[in-house]
């Protein structure tokens, strides 16, 4: 399955992508998660926007952060697949995709779920610290190309 990947920055998304991107993480991080939280937030403002689309229709979005506009160091984060498209390996797409934009070379850190941190490992991050929970849901702290071991 080939996906169409696009990056846009806040004032490049059309209100037809926005509605798409917004949609797509309604879908999974509130209704399908059943977790409620405030998902707009003025982050989307500073970030890049990862798009994947399958014929037409937005499937795979993280948005990418530069230091200081969510962690200190850069960042990714809203990695999502739509739910009828994973077991397909575009997660693992989607984290080249970030990582790429973000440089291969340049130490990145994340806010995973939990669940995940074993498919964040595969992608070259390391765990650090406990979980904690973020909107009710356990999460762990991880960097890529870290100095810690």
């Amino acid at each position: 399955m080939k996906l169409e990947w696009h990056v846009c920055s806040w004032g490049e998304l059309t209100t037809d992508l926005l509605y798409a991107i917004l949609e797509l993480r309604s879908e999974v991080f509130i209704v399908e998660q059943t977790c409620i939280y405030q998902d707009i937030d003025a982050k989307d403002k500073k970030a890049k926007h990862v798009l994947g689309f399958y014929k037409n229709e937005l499937v795979a979005y993280s948005r990418i952060f530069k230091p200081g506009d969510y962690f200190d160091k850069h960042s990714f984060g809203r990695a999502i697949i739509k739910e009828n498209f994973r077991g397909k390996k575009l997660g693992f797409e989607l984290v080249r995709k970030s990582v790429a934009e973000i440089g291969e070379e340049i130490e990145i850190m994340i806010s995973a779920q939990y669940h995940l941190e074993n498919f964040y490992k595969k992608n070259g991050f390391e765990s650090i610290g406990s979980t904690y929970l973020e909107d009710g849901i356990p999460h762990i702290a991880m960097l890529r190309n870290s100095s810690i071991s």
